[in-house]
């Protein structure tokens, strides 16, 4: 029985004092950054050389994003990085519930040796130059697939979608198995729906990952204009700024159609660019990202 509120002593006051102290720091401490990222990209960028942007922009402007924007690569490869999120967290959950379902069945003869493969794969990888032969021998590279195939399978997720599973009750896939559901109806019509939460935690992790990559870009679709993902021209919107900060004429080395950037505002900018997508798609998970990261990694 909770104490109630009449009843609390001057313990429970100091107790209720402190946590909420605490939990206001750490608050201020995680959108502070985020808030001055804000404001450094709607602030004038030659005055942020100043310094003294905290809260508020002291010179507000939207240049720094209109210099971005006005990049007509940016949409098509906004495009790029949005149909790669979908469909490289698609392909990865599914992926991964089905081999995770796999082992998780203790009637399954290689479920101890497949597992112990895909630990394996966490700690030991073939390095880049390997990884960059397998793709080009694999007829990937240049194609939109190099973003796709290659993250299909994650070995860390498909240990929390097991241990989610193994803590669902054996006796609903014994009792559908009893009534002649098939293997496949199991998965995709019992335990699926089961496994929402951790596999919407998962879908964010994958979504996130997917939508932050550039380096794959780079490497294997650089030559391919069309195939640009959104951080990779951003990336290089980036490295142009900086490239023209060092020329001995500053400031008409930074100015891109008229109007002035600097590579602090300019990365400060590309920050928000970039978050904010991923901010919109987190409250619509949230209630299964923390549901699901708590269960999946327990085991009952």
């Amino acid at each position: 029985m909770q104490t109630s509120a009449k009843y609390r002593t001057t313990e429970d006051l100091v107790i209720d004092i402190v946590v909420y102290t605490v939990m206001i720091i750490v608050m201020i401490a995680t959108l502070y950054p985020f808030w001055n990222i804000l404001a450094i990209s709607l602030n004038d960028a030659l005055d942020t050389i100043r310094g003294g942007i905290y809260l508020w922009p002291r010179k507000f402007t939207l240049n720094n994003y209109r210099v971005i924007l006005s990049n007509p690569d940016i949409y098509h490869a906004t495009l790029i990085s949005v149909l790669r999120a979908v469909i490289g967290s698609i392909t990865n959950v599914l992926s991964c519930l089905m081999v995770a379902y796999a082992i998780s069945r203790k009637d399954y003869i290689f479920r101890k040796f497949i597992s112990r493969v895909i630990v394996f794969t966490m700690y030991f990888s073939g390095g880049l130059i390997p990884t960059y032969l397998l793709m080009k021998n694999l007829h990937l590279v240049g194609t939109f697939w190099v973003y796709i195939l290659p993250g299909m399978v994650s070995a860390f997720n498909i240990i929390v979608i097991r241990s989610y599973i193994d803590g669902l009750p054996q006796s609903l896939i014994e009792s559908a198995k009893i009534d002649g559901a098939s293997e496949y109806r199991i998965l995709f019509q019992i335990i699926m729906p089961l496994c929402l939460p951790v596999l919407a935690t998962v879908t964010l992790w994958v979504a996130v990952g997917q939508w932050n990559a550039w380096f794959d870009t780079f490497l294997y679709n650089s030559g391919k204009p069309e195939l640009s993902t959104l951080q990779f021209e951003l990336q290089k919107i980036l490295q142009s700024v900086q490239s023209a900060s060092t020329n001995p004429d500053f400031s008409a080395s930074l100015t891109s159609s008229g109007r002035t950037v600097t590579p602090t505002a300019i990365r400060a900018t590309m920050t928000i660019v970039a978050t904010l997508p991923i901010l919109f798609v987190y409250p619509f998970l949230q209630r299964y990202f923390i549901h699901g990261l708590t269960i999946g990694s327990i085991k009952e």
